[in-house]
């Protein structure tokens, strides 16, 4: 465990080095997406494959951040984090580097291999470093704040990158970043373990892969090959098998990959689908924006990152909001009036039917970025908050696994509709066609964040967290110390 005679000042120093961590992912999250139409057209690429710049990225962030939590509980939490900013720093290297599209897509990869060992591990530091509830809450709301400084900053940025020197060099941006993270990381944050860390599961973890890859590329692939194609359903069958597996076989070992257990708990398994449902918001939206302001309303990348801006503003405002009013009251208001934000944005652009102001379209971005800024620290506080804290890794990497997954198949869902039009994605009314249709998807993702927070947050969810939590704790005092 961390040190318990830190001073105010050096946890607080601590959480700023951690909050570097998803300053930088998220800029790269936000860049590459503005960056999107630039390499289409250098690349030559389609929609399919502008989707897998992303999503090759987050499908891959996805299946290892549960391997990578339990990793960090096991060897230390310090060490897996520097590893992951050296592997980070050296994936966005090579993306810059990237001769076509097949190679950028490999390169992705190594990016997101790193990327999967900053975020869940800052949590886990943030978790066990901040004993005291209301304070880890407001710590929490403040890393999930910078969140916002990265949308803020990465439209605009990466516009004005994209359109001085060219696409390669918003990768470069990240290396001096994570260089300085890991020299403060060396110097100011303790090492930490859990007392009794989780065995390896790598059959586990290759369900999930498994799983999850079927699952985008089914989705990804379904526009061209036919919804019906024998291939594509061969695709969601794998997937619906590898899932089926996956929870039969993690049910049956003692130290599983995904602790069940946990989701006995009704606020963490509500965590979990309220983040599932905000990210499949706010990926989708990300992508469907940029190729609205860049191929229908023909904007410079620049420009485009600048009119992100009142969203983004929002992100981060309501990021520490959202911290400092889950250590107060919980967070019950913060989810429900999140879900409702961006659910009722999602419809205010699915009634306009592509012939909407800039006026309306600047209200409905401050919608979503209050929404998602509302949710995204209310989650990560749920999630925490009744799990044991010798698992907060494990815990914090479920969430953020789930966090991707809902991001991987907003790119996915919200592409296919869009590619279902390919041939025609410049012509403005058929593009605000399929967009409409795509509105009115993120509006059900709203919808369903409004009402899981309505049944998980109430009485009955925190007696389950409890039960939950005293469950964990008695089996595993039981359990022998892993070697």
């Amino acid at each position: 465990m961390l040190p318990t005679n830190l001073s105010r000042g050096h946890r607080l120093l601590i959480l700023c080095i951690c909050c570097i961590s998803i300053l930088m992912v998220s800029l790269d999250v936000t860049i590459v997406n503005v960056a999107l139409p630039s390499i289409q057209h250098d690349l030559h690429i389609s929609i399919s494959g502008a989707q897998w710049t992303i999503d090759a990225y987050t499908l891959v962030l996805a299946s290892l951040l549960l391997l990578s939590g339990s990793t960090a509980d096991r060897i230390g939490r310090r060490r897996t984090f520097q590893l992951g900013l050296v592997v980070f720093s050296l994936g966005s290297l090579l993306c810059s580097l990237s001769p076509s599209l097949s190679w950028l897509i490999v390169f992705r990869m190594v990016q997101a291999v790193g990327g999967s060992m900053l975020n869940p591990v800052a949590l886990s530091i943030i978790d066990n470093v901040f004993t005291d509830a209301k304070e880890r809450a407001r710590a929490i709301g403040a890393w999930s704040g910078v969140v916002g400084i990265s949308m803020a900053a990465g439209p605009v940025i990466g516009g004005a990158l994209v359109a001085s020197i060219g696409w390669r060099s918003i990768f470069w941006m990240n290396v001096p970043i994570a260089l300085v993270a890991l020299l403060l990381t060396a110097k100011f944050v303790p090492e930490s373990r859990a007392p009794r860390p989780r065995r390896l599961d790598p059959v586990g973890q290759l369900f999930i892969i498994g799983f999850l890859a079927s699952l985008v590329y089914g989705i990804i692939e379904a526009p061209s090959l036919g919804w019906s194609s024998p291939y594509i359903l061969g695709c969601f069958a794998a997937s619906a098998i590898l899932l089926v597996a996956l929870i039969f076989y993690e049910s049956h070992r003692h130290e599983p990959l995904i602790d069940l257990r946990f989701f006995r708990s009704a606020p963490f398994a509500g965590a979990s689908i309220i983040a599932v449902c905000a990210f499949i918001g706010l990926g989708g939206f990300l992508f469907l924006n940029t190729l609205y302001l860049q191929d229908v309303r023909d904007y410079s990348a620049i420009k485009a990152g600048l009119y992100l801006l009142p969203m983004a503003l929002s992100m981060l405002i309501c990021g520490p909001i959202s911290g400092y009013f889950v250590g107060r009251r919980g967070p019950r208001i913060p989810l429900l009036v999140g879900g409702a934000l961006f659910g009722l944005a999602a419809v205010m652009f699915a009634l306009s039917k592509g012939s909407i102001s800039d006026q309306s379209l600047f209200t409905g971005y401050i919608m979503i970025g209050s929404g998602l800024g509302l949710l995204n620290a209310a989650i990560t506080n749920t999630a925490l908050s009744g799990m044991p804290r010798s698992q907060a890794g494990v815990a914090a990497a479920t969430t953020s696994t789930s966090r991707q997954i809902g991001q991987s198949l907003g790119v996915a869902i919200i592409g296919s509709v869009l590619a279902a039009h390919l041939t025609e994605v410049h012509a403005g009314g058929v593009f605000s066609a399929s967009a409409q249709t795509s509105w009115w998807v993120l509006t059900g993702a709203g919808l369903l964040v409004v009402i899981t927070a309505i049944v998980t947050t109430g009485a009955w969810a925190k007696g389950t967290a409890q039960r939950s939590r005293s469950l964990i704790e008695a089996v595993d005092a039981k359990l022998p110390a892993s070697g």
